[in-house]
């Protein structure tokens, strides 16, 4: 796996991956005991409304601000996202009151909406071999599971020796030397920019519209309903069952958030060598069915286990390992459908969609997970979400048939064609 980043471009552009997420996980700490700070016990409500704001820009405006740059070479747009995202964390530590949050928030979630697409449709071009890209998003994923454990612990040691403002700077000095790293990259020239549609309005929709007429990727926007509901479900109710249910420790909190990274991190290990040998659908598919049977799982436990601080808590130790596990089988090899789906000049787009599309997902379970959680109880919410995982999985196993043409959709299909 490790054999892609003796690409140098490539290396580079994982580097700058790894240092944006870590500074991004520090982010998240800080804004939290900045949330704190200034709105005491209604901080959660804070922190709601700035993830919700969160998604508006993913879902609302990623497919906008692409179509805009969709023109423009990749460096400057990936440059110039970095710089808007160091910018917006040094005003953090300046804020005192929540609606500034609020702004700083949708401008640096912003620019993250424009620089992740971006980003993630230049790979296919530095690793053009299917096999190096396989590896490619094996390492992404482990990417995103590292800064989940990494961040955090990298914040518990700062914040002995500093204030939490400070932890901002770190962040700032994450986008910073990402935008160094990618400075300083040679990146593989874009598609000629004659191929690219004419009018806005048909770039804006363009990804989305390739997505419904492709069967794999209709199936891949079941799969991301799927992947939702276990990330909502441990997301926002684990410190619920931890310390409310089970009545267990902070740290214990710690641990069942890793078992969930844990799970996710060795399929992504092992998923190289099993989508060479099985291939994108039996792997992805196999998510769609051990989600629900995990997410049922996880219901039964909460009315069936009971909470005495240990068969309760080892069971949720394996139910949050499974659900890693089975995210992972979707997640890690997701970007194959969309490289094999595109062309050159169509891959921003549809990177952009699958942005949009997955992030709008959470839209829909997050609030079941916390609010149905908090008004009819964790058994309620975790039932809800098992539900739409069924729906979801249903839905991918019918959209994608077992044979089918690697590349479905030709230019035509595409849309490629200029609009009058």
């Amino acid at each position: 796996m490790l054999a892609v980043l003796r690409n140098s471009t490539y290396r580079n552009l994982f580097a700058a991956q790894m240092v944006a997420l870590i500074g991004t996980g520090l982010l998240t700490v800080a804004l939290g005991l900045l949330a704190f700070d200034l709105a005491g016990e209604n901080a959660g409500a804070v922190m709601g409304t700035a993830l919700t704001i969160k998604m508006i820009a993913y879902v609302g405006f990623a497919p906008v601000v692409n179509a805009v740059v969709a023109r423009l070479p990749k460096k400057p747009v990936l440059i110039g996202a970095d710089v808007i995202r160091a910018a917006m964390a040094l005003c953090l530590p300046f804020i005192t009151e929540t609606w500034q949050i609020y702004v700083v928030i949708f401008l640096l979630q912003s620019a993250s909406a424009t620089f992740t697409p971006a980003f993630q449709s230049l790979i296919p071009s530095v690793l053009p071999d299917k096999r190096d890209y396989t590896r490619a998003l094996s390492l992404s994923r482990l990417a995103y599971d590292m800064e989940a454990l990494v961040s955090p612990a990298l914040a518990a040691v700062f914040l002995t020796l500093i204030t939490y403002n400070n932890l901002f700077l770190g962040t700032v000095a994450g986008f910073a030397l990402s935008a160094v790293l990618v400075a300083s990259t040679a990146l593989p020239a874009g598609p000629a920019l004659a191929a690219a549609p004419s009018s806005l309005w048909h770039r804006t929709t363009l990804g989305a519209r390739i997505f419904w007429r492709n069967r794999r990727l209709r199936s891949l926007l079941a799969l991301n309903l799927v992947v939702a509901a276990p990330t909502a479900l441990v997301l926002v109710n684990t410190v619920v069952y931890v310390r409310d249910v089970l009545g267990r420790s902070d740290a214990d909190l710690a641990i069942a958030l890793a078992s969930f990274g844990v799970g996710s991190m060795i399929v992504a290990l092992a998923a190289p060598r099993v989508l060479d040998r099985f291939g994108d659908r039996p792997v992805m598919l196999s998510g769609a069915v051990v989600i629900p049977l995990a997410m049922a799982g996880a219901t039964t436990a909460t009315y069936l286990v009971p909470d005495d601080g240990s068969a309760g808590w080892w069971w949720l130790l394996a139910i949050w390992f499974l659900l890693g596990a089975g995210n992972s089988t979707i997640l890690t090899p997701s970007s194959r459908l969309l490289r094999d789906a595109a062309t050159d000049e169509t891959s921003p787009y549809v990177f952009t969609a699958q942005f949009s599309l997955s992030h709008a997902c959470f839209i829909i379970t997050y609030p079941l997970a916390g609010l149905l959680g908090a008004a009819a109880g964790l058994g309620a919410a975790a039932l809800a979400l098992t539900v739409l995982a069924v729906i979801g999985g249903v839905a991918a196993i019918m959209s994608w048939p077992a044979e089918e043409r690697t590349v479905e959709s030709t230019h035509e299909e595409q849309g490629l064609g200029r609009t009058p």
